[in-house]
Parts: C-alpha cells; sequence; structure tokens
C-alpha cells in the first residue's frame, strides 16, 4: 500500500489528523484478532485508516463518513486507486446526521471525528455496536488536556469537558469493557459485552 504522503489531499493539508503510529498498531492488532466484517469509520479524513483496515481485513466492508467535501472526494479517489472497489462506502454527510439515520449494525467502529462530539455520538453508536464489537476511539486525551489538573483554555474547554463525559460514560457503563491507552493523543478501546 501507498504510504500516507502518498494519498491524494495529504499536501493539501497544514496539519495532517492522520492516525498516529502506535495507534495504528493498536488498531491492527484488533482488527487481526477480532476480524470484524462490517465496519464504520467516523472522520475519514482522505482515507488512509480506510485503507488499512480494508487491507488488514480482506473479508470487511468500510463505511466511512466525511462531511468535508474535498477530503470526501479525496478519500473516494484513493481507495479507489487502491483497489478497494466494491468493499467500502464514503458518506459525505455529518456524523450525528448519519448515526441518527443508519439502522444497520457494525462489529467495529473507529471514532476519529469531531472529539467534542464523542459524548453526544456514544449513544446511538451503543445501539449500533452489535455484541461482541469493538468501539476504538482516538485522540480521547486531547493534547494531555482530558488528565491534566492544569486550567484548561477557553477555547479547548468545550471539548476537553466532553471528552472527560465520553470516558466517563464508557468506563461507568456496564455494557462495556473498556481501556484507555496513554500513549502519543490517547485511545479508549471498548468491549460491547452486553
Amino acid at each position: 500500500m501507498k504510504d500516507k504522503t502518498e494519498f491524494l489531499g495529504y499536501e493539501e493539508h497544514e496539519y495532517n489528523p492522520i492516525i498516529r503510529k502506535k495507534t495504528l498498531e493498536l488498531l491492527k492488532e484488533l482488527l487481526i484478532k477480532h476480524n470484524p466484517k462490517y465496519i464504520l469509520e467516523i472522520g475519514t479524513f482522505i482515507g488512509y485508516s480506510t485503507a488499512v483496515m480494508l487491507k488488514t481485513c480482506q473479508d470487511a466492508f468500510v463505511t466511512t463518513v466525511e462531511k468535508d467535501e474535498k477530503n470526501f472526494a479525496f478519500a473516494v479517489q484513493n481507495l479507489t486507486d487502491l483497489g478497494f472497489d466494491g468493499r467500502f462506502q464514503v458518506v459525505n454527510k455529518d456524523a450525528f446526521e448519519f448515526l441518527q439515520k443508519t439502522n444497520k449494525t457494525y462489529d467495529f467502529i473507529f471514532l476519529d471525528g469531531p472529539k467534542g462530539q464523542y459524548i453526544k455520538y456514544l449513544p446511538i453508536i451503543k445501539k449500533l455496536l452489535r455484541k461482541g464489537g469493538f468501539l476504538v476511539a482516538d485522540d480521547v486525551l486531547f493534547y494531555g488536556m482530558v488528565n491534566s489538573s492544569d486550567t484548561i483554555k477557553h477555547k479547548h474547554r468545550s471539548i476537553v469537558n466532553n471528552l472527560r463525559k465520553f470516558l466517563d460514560a464508557l468506563k461507568n457503563d456496564d455494557d462495556f469493557k473498556t481501556v484507555v491507552y496513554e500513549f502519543e493523543d490517547g485511545v479508549s478501546v471498548s468491549e460491547k459485552i452486553k
């Protein structure tokens, strides 16, 4: 597979929110171990993590949601160029709107969209995730601010508070068994056990 820097659209952005190395390794380990067939991804960007999931799980179908029209177009082109036709659907829609309207269930959900919205998505995601399925949420520690006792700057306060609520909700939900990995920008892995 192409290196992430070769993906169409990579150079278009000053900041590239592409999955980090250790998080990517963890994601691949989980995918290999559990071999999900139906995967939902919130936050496609240019399709790199989608491509990794499709390459790792040869029998999987990935539905991925990207609101930004330009990134959506890049993702479709990248995934098509890599030969994944027929194994993915890129949805150009607001994630919350998509989640409210879909009635499909998934074996695996990779949450990597707007961090302040994770808590809003959680009740719907829980319904869409089958028992035994996994929810993996990236960047849950938000530059270390989530675990920090320092005063959070006003511009980040809402995101940090919502991520704290999200992690508390997962940890206090008996239907989930959750582990938070504190490397890179933090990733939570939640298995739906009930």
